[in-house]
């Protein structure tokens, strides 16, 4: 008996040191931002998720999150992560494609999937694998981080209305995008989000992508560059947590599993919050923005742009065999998915709208 009772108190002992209560490791991470702490809804997430983490660990494992008035390198956030300076970053995977072509493919692609069928190809459709084996010669990991929907166009100091118009265009647009559009004629930069209004405004450059109604009226771009287009190159814009892998694998499980449930919580959050901001600012462009004049790139420029995206998709895929790999991966889910996004979303707000007029 009294054997028994010393086993069932080790028994207990043992599950009270195991559970994150009774563990209490305290783990103290940095978090550095593509974004000003500002930037909402970019910055709403890792802020979200680092609450999150705090609250589900009972305040053992906490996040410090720094914006990028604070690093002042927003664009070498794998850099800084991979090289231990922070724990965890929040940035944008097209950011690395002068590193690995590959890496758009996990933010996002002209003429790609939107954002319900890339959040399917990564959670059902072999996504996440495909970006851990992309990102794992950088010793980092990788999560989706946030979506922000299809994306505008961008601002243009002058109208376009073919392909001519575009030539010896100055523009920012990163990712396979910029790419698509050097090959039309314009000549591509990549700004660090925080001097975006200063050089369209000094005329460094004339035309500006940046996300939507939501994020973009905030920047002020409206007062420069009126003329504001719909999307086609950032269907499914999808932002990234990126972790030193070394310093996850010393987490104990219980905190890799907060965390990865943060990470996701804060994403689709975020996703949420965009979507709301832009309904709400759409509305109020009508009235408060009258100066803005929404445009549609005219079809020749639209089929103009999808030739060149398809030429390099072409190119890169047949010296590259990763970037085959995903391009063949996403093309062959964005197939399957696109025919029921189409009957089922499309289709419905298609005939909704029929019915209402």
């Amino acid at each position: 008996m009294k054997s028994a009772l010393k086993f069932l108190v080790v028994l207990a002992l043992v599950a009270m040191m195991a559970s994150p209560a009774m563990a209490a490791k305290k783990v103290r991470w940095k978090l550095a931002m593509t974004w000003s702490s500002t930037l909402t809804p970019f910055a709403s997430a890792p802020i979200q998720m680092a609450k999150m983490v705090e609250e589900m660990s009972g305040g053992n494992f906490q996040i410090r999150v720094e914006g990028s008035e604070k690093h002042k390198a927003a664009l070498g956030i794998l850099d800084m992560v991979k090289g231990g300076q922070y724990d965890i970053g929040h940035t944008a995977a097209y950011y690395w494609k002068g590193k690995d072509m590959q890496t758009v493919f996990y933010c996002t692609v002209p003429f790609g999937m939107n954002a319900d069928e890339q959040y399917a190809w990564f959670y059902y459709g072999g996504g996440m694998e495909l970006m851990e084996e992309a990102f794992a010669k950088f010793k980092v990991l990788s999560f989706p981080g946030g979506n922000s929907g299809v994306q505008m166009g961008g601002w243009f100091k002058k109208e376009i209305k073919s392909v001519d118009d575009l030539k010896g265009l100055k523009m920012r647009i990163p990712g396979l995008a910029g790419e698509v559009f050097a090959k039309l004629g314009v000549n591509v930069t990549n700004i660090a989000p925080g001097e975006l209004y200063t050089s369209l405004d000094r005329g460094t450059i004339d035309a500006l992508e940046w996300v939507g109604p939501a994020m973009d009226i905030k920047m002020g771009f409206h007062k420069i560059a009126p003329y504001y287009y719909t999307g086609w190159h950032e269907p499914a814009t999808e932002l990234q947590f990126i972790v030193n892998k070394r310093e996850y694998e010393k987490l104990p499980e219980e905190y890799k599993a907060i965390l990865k449930t943060a990470m996701k919580a804060a994403s689709m959050d975020m996703y949420i919050e965009n979507f709301a901001g832009s309904v709400d600012a759409w509305d109020k462009m009508k009235t408060e923005y009258p100066n803005i004049q929404v445009k549609e790139f005219p079809m020749p420029v639209l089929k103009a742009m999808k030739a060149a995206a398809d030429e390099l998709y072409e190119t890169y895929a047949a010296k590259d065999p990763a970037f085959k790999k995903v391009l063949d991966s996403q093309r062959a889910y964005m197939k399957k998915a696109r025919a029921w996004s189409t009957i089922s979303e499309y289709n419905y707000i298609k005939t909704s709208n029929a019915v209402a007029e």
